[in-house]
């Protein structure tokens, strides 16, 4: 079993920082693409980031310059650090991976989700 944990939400004034983390455990042999989505109220959900297992990055243009993804492979863990936070940027955010469990298929697994709020 293949858990994504979420971890670093909470609620910031505009123009400040936020880190979350996620760590994956579990039953996991490779972790491929690993990816950071938003989702607001009423709203589909986005991606925001993505990161590749080489380290390769790439934004959704709304946080491009402010947000930063990266991973720690020894761990299993993708962090999303988020500077100059604008109160649009309030949302559920949720890590997503690309996990090869060593038995049976490639699977894409969700974290929980944890709550983003920036107050203006």
């Amino acid at each position: 079993q293949v858990q994504l944990v979420e971890s670093g939400g909470g609620l910031v004034q505009a123009g400040g920082s936020l880190r979350l983390s996620c760590a994956a455990s579990g039953r996991i042999l490779t972790i491929s693409t690993m990816r950071w989505y938003l989702q607001a109220p009423g709203r589909q959900r986005d991606v925001v980031a993505t990161i590749t297992s080489a380290g390769v990055t790439d934004y959704a243009d709304s946080v491009q310059g402010r947000f930063t993804i990266s991973r720690d492979n020894a761990v299993n863990t993708v962090y999303l650090q988020m500077n100059s936070l604008k109160p649009e940027d309030t949302a559920v955010y949720y890590c997503n991976a690309d996990i090869f469990p060593g038995r049976g298929p490639w699977g894409q697994y969700w974290g929980q989700g944890t709550q983003v709020t920036v107050s203006s």
